[in-house]
C-alpha cells in the first residue's frame, strides 16, 4: 500500500498506543484462526451426509513433523468411531455445536479486536487535534496573515474530522484484513498450490482496475476540501461583517456568491461520493468473476482427476476462498477511503510542516529585572519585499514615555511588534537592557511586557477570568483592585454575577469603553515593567475616552511605556514624541519642541484641531 501519508501518520501517532495495537493484532489473527476451524468442519459433515468417506482410519502418534497430517488423521480416526457408537445423527449434532462453538469464540475474538482498536482510533485523533491547535499557538503572526482564518479552521474541524471518517475508521480493516487474506491463502497455499497460483495470476486485473478510482478519488478529495474552507472562510467573514453587510443592502450579493461556492462544493462531493459508491459493487464483481473462473479451473481439475482435492476439500477450498471477498472487498474500501483522508492529511500537514521563522536559543540569556532602557538599533524589517521599517534608531529609557504617531502605514505598530518579539528584524537588533531580544527565551521577553490594542481582545469566560488571564494565582482582592484602578469596577459589579458573569464572545455583551476597560485590568494585574499602548483609546467616544485615559495614566505610573497614538491630545505629556512616515522617524521631541519645528506634528495637530 502506497500511501506515505499514512505511513507518517502510523510513525507519529500510533508508537503511543502500541499495546492496543498488539492487542488488536492477537485478536485479529484468533478470529481467522477460529474460522477456518469453523469452515474445515464442512468436510467431515459433507463426507457423512453424502457417505463419500469410505476409508479405514487408525489412531497415529503425534508426530511434530508432519504436525498438520496426524491431526487430521487423528481427528477422522476418532470420527469413525464416533459414528461408529453413536451413529451419523449423533455425529452431525457433535459437529454442529462444535461449530456454534468456533462461531462464538470467532465474533467474541473479532469483537475484542474491534474492541481495543477503538481507543487507538480515537486517542490518534485527540493527538492530531492537539497538535494542530499547539502549532496553531506556537506559530508566529506572519503565517496568519498569508492564510484566511476560515480556511484555517477547516483544516482543525472539517480536514480532521475526514482524516477520522475515512483514515482512521479504516485502521480497524488494515490491522484485520491482511491477517485475514495472508493466513487464508496460506491455508489455500496449503490445500493446492497449483490452484492458487492460478487465483494469483487473475487477481493484480482486478486490484490495478480498482486502484485507478483511488487516485480519481483523491484528486476530487483535495479540490472538495479546499471548496470547503473557502465556504467557512465566507461564513466567518460574513458573521464578521454582517453590520457592513446590511448597511450596503449587500445580503442578496452575499447569498448569491454563497449559493454559487455551496452548489460547486455539491458538484465536486457528488462525484467523489459516487466513486466512492463504486468500490463495494466493483469488488464484489469482480470477486464473483474470479470465484466462478475459480469454479471452472478447479472443477476441470478435479475432473481430470489431476489433482489431490477431493469434491469436499475443493468445496471447503471455495468456501475459504469466498471468505477473501469480505476482507478484500473491505481492504478496497479502506484504500478508497485512505485516498479520500490523504487529501485532508495533505492540509494538514501543511500547518505541521509550517517552520516558525523566530528562532529560539538552546541556552538564552537569564531573565533580569528591567533596570536601564530598550533600544532599537540600525533596525530594518520587511515582511514580503518592501521595506516597512528602514534604519530605525530609538531608545526609551526606563521610566519613560515614548509616542509614536504618524499616518497609517508608516509602520508604527510593526516598530511595537518587534519588541516582543511577534517578528524578528532583519537587519538590526532590539535590545532590553542592552541584551538582544534574539537571545532571552520568548516568554521571558513576553513577561515583561504589557499590551493594550486599540480592539480589546477578550474571551468567551467570566470577567474575572478575562482579568486573570495569564496571570497565574490571582486573589479576588487583587482582581478588584486592579478593575478599580481601570475604572472599571463599578460597571462590572452593577452586572448580574458581577465578576462571574460572561461577556460573550469577544465581549459582545459589553460596551467598547467597557471592554478596553478590562483590558487595561489585565495589564494591571499583570503587573509588567514595560507597557505598549497601540490606539488604546481612538476607537472610543469621548465620555468612555476619558475614563479609559484615567485608567490609562494609573497604569502609566512608574512604568516604561511606549505609545502608538492617533489623537495627539493623549500624548501631549510624553517624554519623547517621534514622528514616523513611510517607515522613518522623521521628526523627534516634545510636544513643544515639536510644534516650533512646524513640520509634519504641527500639520498633524492643526488638522486635528479644526
Amino acid at each position: 500500500m502506497q500511501s506515505p501519508q499514512f505511513i507518517r501518520l502510523i510513525r507519529r501517532f500510533v508508537t503511543g498506543y502500541k499495546r492496543y495495537v498488539g492487542l488488536n493484532f492477537m485478536f485479529n489473527i484468533l478470529s481467522t484462526l477460529f474460522s477456518l476451524f469453523s469452515f474445515a468442519l464442512i468436510i467431515p459433515i459433507l463426507n457423512i451426509l453424502f457417505k463419500i468417506e469410505n476409508q479405514v482410519y487408525t489412531y497415529m502418534p503425534v508426530d511434530v513433523n508432519h504436525l498438520a497430517e496426524t491431526l487430521k488423521n487423528n481427528a477422522y480416526w476418532w470420527m469413525q468411531q464416533f459414528i461408529n457408537e453413536h451413529g451419523g445423527v449423533a455425529t452431525l449434532g457433535l459437529l454442529g455445536a462444535f461449530m456454534v462453538v468456533m462461531t462464538l469464540l470467532k465474533t467474541g475474538t473479532a469483537y475484542l479486536a474491534s474492541y481495543y482498536i477503538i481507543p487507538l482510533r480515537s486517542g490518534v485523533v485527540r493527538d492530531l487535534r492537539q497538535q494542530l491547535y499547539d502549532k496553531i499557538v506556537d506559530l508566529n503572526l506572519a503565517f496568519f496573515h498569508k492564510h484566511k482564518k476560515g480556511d484555517i479552521i477547516a483544516r482543525m474541524t472539517s480536514d480532521v474530522g475526514e482524516v477520522e471518517a475515512s483514515i482512521m475508521s479504516s485502521l480497524e480493516m488494515l490491522t484485520k484484513n491482511p491477517i485475514m487474506i495472508l493466513i487464508y491463502f496460506s491455508v489455500l497455499l496449503w490445500l493446492s498450490w497449483k490452484l492458487t497460483l492460478f487465483v494469483l495470476v487473475v487477481l493484480p486485473f482486478a486490484g490495478i482496475l480498482m486502484g485507478k478510482v483511488g487516485k480519481s478519488l483523491k484528486r476530487k478529495s483535495v479540490l472538495a476540501q479546499t471548496q470547503t474552507g473557502q465556504l467557512l472562510s465566507m461564513i466567518e467573514e460574513t458573521l464578521g461583517g454582517l453590520r457592513v453587510i446590511k448597511a450596503f443592502n449587500a445580503e442578496t450579493n452575499m447569498t448569491n456568491r454563497f449559493s454559487q461556492m455551496n452548489n460547486d462544493l455539491r458538484k465536486t462531493s457528488n462525484s467523489m461520493q459516487r466513486r466512492n459508491m463504486l468500490a463495494h459493487p466493483m469488488s464484489e464483481f469482480l470477486g464473483t468473476i474470479t470465484i466462478c473462473i475459480v469454479l471452472v479451473f478447479g472443477g476441470m481439475v478435479i475432473l481430470d482427476g489431476s489433482s489431490t482435492l477431493d469434491a469436499s476439500s475443493f468445496i471447503y477450498y471455495l468456501i475459504i476462498f469466498y471468505s477473501i471477498i469480505n476482507p478484500a472487498k473491505d481492504l478496497s474500501k479502506a484504500w478508497y477511503s485512505i485516498e479520500k483522508g490523504r487529501a485532508s492529511m495533505d492540509r494538514i500537514d501543511a500547518i505541521l510542516a509550517a517552520q516558525n521563522p523566530l528562532k529560539v536559543v538552546e541556552n538564552p540569556v537569564p531573565l533580569k529585572p528591567f533596570s536601564d532602557k530598550i533600544e532599537f538599533r540600525n533596525v530594518w524589517f520587511k515582511y514580503d519585499d518592501q521595506w516597512v521599517l528602514k534604519n530605525i534608531n530609538l531608545t526609551v529609557e526606563k521610566g519613560k514615555t515614548v509616542a509614536l504617531v504618524g499616518q497609517s502605514g508608516s509602520g508604527k505598530s510593526t516598530l511595537v511588534d518587534l519588541l516582543p518579539r511577534f517578528y524578528d528584524v532583519q537587519q538590526g537588533e532590539v535590545l532590553i537592557d542592552g541584551v538582544n531580544v534574539k537571545d532571552m527565551a520568548l516568554y521571558d521577553v513576553r513577561t515583561q511586557m504589557g499590551n493594550v490594542n486599540q480592539e480589546a481582545i477578550l474571551f468567551n469566560d467570566t470577567i474575572a477570568n478575562n482579568i486573570t488571564f495569564g496571570t497565574k494565582g490571582a486573589t479576588q482582592e487583587a482582581i478588584e483592585n486592579a478593575a478599580k484602578i481601570a475604572n472599571a469596577h463599578d460597571f462590572i459589579i452593577g452586572t448580574e454575577d458581577g465578576y462571574q458573569t460572561n461577556i460573550g464572545d469577544r465581549g459582545s455583551r459589553l460596551s467598547g469603553g467597557q471592554r478596553q476597560r478590562l483590558s487595561i485590568a489585565r495589564a494591571i494585574l499583570k503587573n509588567p515593567p514595560i507597557l505598549i499602548l497601540d490606539e488604546a483609546t481612538s476607537a472610543l467616544d469621548t465620555e468612555s475616552e476619558k475614563l479609559v485615559q484615567s485608567a490609562l495614566e494609573h497604569l502609566m505610573k512608574t512604568r516604561t511605556t511606549i505609545v502608538i497614538a492617533h489623537r495627539l491630545s493623549t500624548i501631549r505629556n510624553a517624554d519623547e514624541i517621534c514622528v514616523m512616515n513611510e517607515g522613518e522617524i522623521v521628526e523627534r521631541g516634545r510636544h513643544e519642541e515639536l510644534i516650533a519645528l512646524n513640520g509634519i506634528y504641527k500639520k498633524l495637530c492643526d488638522m486635528q484641531s479644526f
